[in-house]
């Protein structure tokens, strides 16, 4: 593989797509009257969107975060009154979080918001090569998941 150049360069090309989504989403959470929300939380809310009331470790598994991370992404999020963290009612030891009512209003706005930035980043390629895109970053995430073990 030639890296002795920027655009040969994976991580530089996936670095610098990763910042303009993320330009791109806070610009648009913002125009849709959403900006509590920030592309950090995407993870998150989206899991919990899917299953409310999760227990912080399994949260953390599903959003693909570590223990370390999830607490202070947590942290803020509750702060932006998007998630609360409550007490599990058979184990007083484990925390569970939960989608406050703002949680779960911005689902519709933010998910919408999230659809048109991507259908404008990936304007003009084959569906088929969005395809292979994904399935390349999923192996790329497995082998990396794979190192740190």
């Amino acid at each position: 593989m030639m890296l002795n150049t920027l655009k040969e360069c994976p991580y530089y090309l996936i670095s610098r797509v990763s910042l303009l989504v993320t330009a791109a989403l806070k610009k648009e959470f913002a125009s849709s009257g959403v900006e509590q929300v920030k592309p950090a939380y995407l993870c998150v809310l989206m899991s919990l969107w899917q299953e409310d009331g999760l227990k912080v470790i399994e949260l953390s598994k599903k959003a693909g975060l570590e223990p370390s991370t999830m607490t202070g992404l947590l942290d803020r999020m509750e702060r932006d009154e998007l998630v609360e963290r409550t007490t599990d009612l058979t184990d007083r030891r484990v925390l569970r979080i939960h989608l406050t009512k703002i949680g779960r209003r911005v689902r519709d706005p933010v998910l919408k918001a999230v659809e048109r930035v991507i259908t404008e980043i990936f304007a003009g390629i084959p569906q088929e090569s969005i395809s292979q895109t994904k399935d390349l970053l999923r192996h790329v995430l497995a082998n990396a998941n794979e190192e740190k073990s």
